[in-house]
């Protein structure tokens, strides 16, 4: 059974980073872990500021399972010579919930088409090897709401199951959010279908 055929998916553990010199210019590939276009937004301003001084701030992202949510810019260098080459590693690797943005400082000596392709693949493969690839699962959160005379019994099902409480309210009705394994939520949502309602509604 593949990665795709379950509830599992390829990624970085940490921020990495590579670096490829060809003729005085300098590619820093930097590759981050997200979980949403805000995150990718965060980052990519993050490191404008800190790369200021830099000529192109090329990159690529791709969030979440098929079909993915995706894009790959340019930044002024010649279309298709560096934000596809990016986007080419993270489908090579096979990884998603990724950034990889690649710095470019101008050695004054242009590389051509080909080797603006070259560079900036190479640099986003060094910084995704230069990482950790791990497999984590997908999450959802869910929301339960039901009576306070229950919470006994609610919450005896999160501790049997494991499951990771986010938030908690008890007041006349509970409310509890949870981060359950999407692959689970069938069987989660079963247990918690007690003689009385207990509300339950992903987010």
């Amino acid at each position: 059974m593949t990665l795709k055929e379950k509830d599992e998916y390829r990624t970085l553990a940490a921020e990495s980073r590579g670096l490829y010199k060809e003729k005085g210019s300098r590619f820093i590939g930097i590759a981050i872990p997200v979980s949403s276009v805000t995150d990718v937004r965060l980052n990519l301003d993050r490191l404008r500021k800190e790369y200021h001084d830099a000529r192109h701030h090329c990159y690529a992202y791709r969030i979440g399972k098929e079909p993915f949510e995706y894009r790959y810019q340019d930044d002024g260098e010649p279309s298709g010579t560096a934000g596809k080459p990016i986007y080419g590693q993270i489908q090579s690797f096979d990884i998603t919930n990724i950034l990889i943005v690649v710095i470019r400082y101008f050695g004054g000596i242009k590389l051509g088409t080909g080797g603006l392709i070259q560079a900036y693949k190479s640099s986003a493969k060094d910084a995704i090897e230069n990482g950790s690839i791990i497999n984590k699962v997908w999450t959802s959160l869910v929301d339960i709401r039901f009576d306070y005379h229950q919470i006994n019994e609610v919450m005896k099902i999160i501790k049997a199951e494991n499951l990771k409480i986010v938030s908690h309210e008890s007041t006349e009705v509970c409310r509890i959010v949870l981060e359950i394994r999407t692959g689970s939520l069938e069987l989660i949502k079963n247990k918690l279908s007690l003689p009385e309602k207990v509300e339950l509604t992903v987010i």
